[in-house]
């Protein structure tokens, strides 16, 4: 009689909500239709040929659904249902007709599950109704998960644990996927407890035992912490299993469109994405229309498909400075002027030193006789750049750090109106000062890791920083920039945070080269101590003249990087002899590294608190964990490097 979908109302879980509340306060099957009669219709937009008797009559249809699936606390959650009046008697739809000439002749009521009601009904009961809920063991198992999830806000893991572990103690092979949330949930509170040992054997289990979609959901678990943890080889390996486990899971598409998009396989991506597009398109009752927007986007664009995704859990601030990215960072580079540094009055100027005999090829006296020069932006800058620093809540990172404490972290996200200042200001998109400051509080998010954060915003910011640095310092400019003047730590500091991309996320080794070299250029001085950074990425790169180039460049250096880099690139280039001199010389300032490096197994050091010991153990450990794969790789050094130091 009703051509109305109700399920496909809006407002459905409105009611159902309201109609549980309304059970709970006032148990009563009469006071409830009367109620429904009253609330329903104007919840609902209702067709318009639909008179006021027959909107009476569909809430009390609907009503009946709601209380015929309702688990009923003073019954012990059991189900009450209404009973069908006898065809004489008055219909219970308040027409004042007999049923037998009213509502026995519509059609059939719409079915509603139980389990509809308990996933309303967990989140309506007391404490004490949920406890006696759960001791009746009257809560459908799977839909546990609710629960254990609302603990887990809570901060209450074991109570999730006590809950949980039990559902998983019998055969896994017979739970079915609606088992999954609990299977997160549980993984979650392991995760949040430090039960790696627990959580590691419970995965080990679901992934043998477990039916299909566990066994892909175990998997993609094991996928997403190899990927964490940089270890790709594995996350593919665990993906694989994943998709062999449950093919066309959207969740197993998704980890596979994230897995090649941190790695930096975009084209790949793009046609991983079309392909589980099509699959899903060709699925008969696949109707996640959420999902397949996802995949239309990921076809063309799977870095923003993947922030879209994660939108509703990702602070708004991002999504803001997404836009403002995307449309200030191509704007016309600004034109920054070198101009000589004109120290503060009365105030002595010093060169700060972060690394022990950081210079050796020029004294420190001479650098402090060496003119200093730097960035300055454009004056029309320098007054917006006085705004922002009003707005923006912390100051800059401590030394050369990139990184803020905790407190500062949760201040820039915590009060992000300096987001209004970039929104008002495009113009600060000029500003290497105000650049800096954005990668800084990337760098706090709370969930930075998310590779989406370092590719569409990161690396925007680091590029444009880039090219204005580049077009302010041609490489055939000798100005010297030291990291002591505070106008040029911005741009190192920029500088440095693009080598760690380059290296870390974009695997561009050519690229690191290049951002460390410029970072020599302007700041010979080396407070980062980038030089033993790139000592290290020449010998990977197998460029051993310019890496005899560096050591020289750092005669008598201290840092392990440079004294034994130079031992093995003269090895390389056939300079055996030359090889040996230095060695002799750097195995008498540090006199541990040769063994730490011959030998195959080596127990580590304990570690000064206070920092790395010049010409310890500790340094010759942490060169080993560093390069050893590099020497090891070199025909014969090593035992040559064994005779040579015996």
């Amino acid at each position: 009689m009703f051509q109305y979908d109700v399920a496909d109302s809006d407002d459905f879980e409105q009611i159902i909500v309201q109609a549980v509340q309304r059970i709970l306060e006032v148990p009563d099957p009469n006071d409830f239709l009367n109620w429904a009669r009253e609330t329903i219709p104007p919840l609902l937009t209702l067709p318009n040929y639909m008179d006021a008797l027959e909107r009476g009559r569909f809430a009390t249809l609907l009503g009946v659904t709601i209380w015929n699936a309702t688990p009923l606390p003073q019954h012990g959650f059991t189900i009450r249902p209404i009973p069908t009046p006898m065809p004489n008697a008055r219909c219970y739809c308040g027409s004042g007709l007999r049923y037998r000439d009213c509502c026995s002749k519509l059609e059939d009521a719409p079915e509603l599950s139980s389990e509809v009601i308990w996933m309303v009904l967990i989140n309506a009961l007391s404490d004490a109704e949920l406890k006696r809920a759960l001791q009746l063991n009257a809560v459908p198992k799977h839909l546990l998960a609710i629960i254990a999830d609302q603990w887990l806000d809570e901060n209450r893991p074991r109570r999730v644990l006590a809950l949980l572990e039990p559902l998983f103690a019998e055969s896994l092979a017979e739970l079915s996927g609606d088992f999954e949330p609990a299977f997160d949930i549980l993984c979650n509170a392991y995760d949040l407890l430090d039960y790696s040992r627990k959580k590691a054997a419970f995965l080990d289990r679901v992934c043998a035992e477990g039916n299909g979609q566990l066994q892909a959901a175990a998997w993609q678990r094991r996928s997403t912490m190899h990927l964490d943890a940089g270890e790709f080889t594995q996350a593919e390996e665990a993906f694989t299993a994943a998709l062999r486990s449950h093919p066309n899971n959207p969740s197993t598409a998704l980890l596979e469109i994230t897995l090649l998009v941190t790695q930096k396989k975009l084209a790949l991506a793009r046609q991983r994405a079309q392909f589980w597009l099509h699959q899903f398109q060709r699925l008969e009752n696949f109707d996640d229309d959420l999902f397949l927007s996802f995949l239309e986007r990921a076809v063309t664009d799977p870095q923003g498909a993947l922030m879209d995704a994660d939108e509703n859990g990702i602070h708004p601030v991002l999504i803001e400075l997404r836009e403002w990215i995307t449309q200030h960072c191509q704007r016309p580079l600004p034109v920054y002027t070198i101009a000589p540094f004109q120290p503060t009055p009365g105030r002595k100027q010093r060169v700060s030193r972060l690394l022990p005999n950081t210079i050796k090829t020029r004294s420190t006296k001479a650098l402090e006789k060496q003119e200093k020069f730097e960035f300055l932006p454009p004056p029309s800058i320098r007054k917006t750049e006085r705004v922002w620093q009003s707005l923006f809540p912390i100051g800059k990172p401590l030394s050369t750090q990139l990184t803020l404490s905790d407190d500062e972290d949760e201040e820039i996200w915590g009060n992000p109106e300096w987001i209004q200042g970039l929104l008002e200001y495009p113009e600060l998109a000029d500003s290497l000062d105000v650049l800096d400051d954005i990668a800084t509080a990337l760098g706090a998010y709370p969930e930075t890791e998310l590779p989406w954060i370092s590719q569409l915003l990161l690396w925007p910011l680091l590029e444009r920083a880039w090219s204005i640095i580049i077009a302010a310092t041609p490489t055939d400019d000798i100005h010297y920039l030291p990291w002591e003047v505070p106008s040029n730590q911005p741009a190192l500091r920029l500088l440095f945070r693009r080598y760690y991309y380059q290296l870390d996320d974009a695997k561009d080794l050519q690229g690191a080269i290049a951002t460390l070299e410029t970072m020599l250029r302007i700041n010979p001085h080396d407070n980062h101590g980038v030089r033993a950074e790139l000592m290290n990425l020449y010998l990977r790169d197998g460029d051993n003249e310019r890496a005899v180039a560096l050591a020289q460049q750092f005669p008598n250096d201290m840092l392990t990087e440079l004294v034994y880099g130079e031992v093995l690139a003269l090895y390389r280039l056939g300079q055996k002899e030359q090889a040996r001199i230095v060695l002799t010389k750097a195995a008498q300032r540090m006199p541990h590294v040769s063994n730490y490096l011959t030998r195959k197994r080596i127990k580590q050091p304990g570690f000064n608190p206070r920092g790395i010991t010049v010409g310890g153990e500790d340094q010759a450990w942490f060169y080993r964990e560093e390069m050893r794969d590099v020497w090891a790789a070199e025909p014969g050094i090593l035992d040559w490097l064994k005779r040579q130091t015996a």
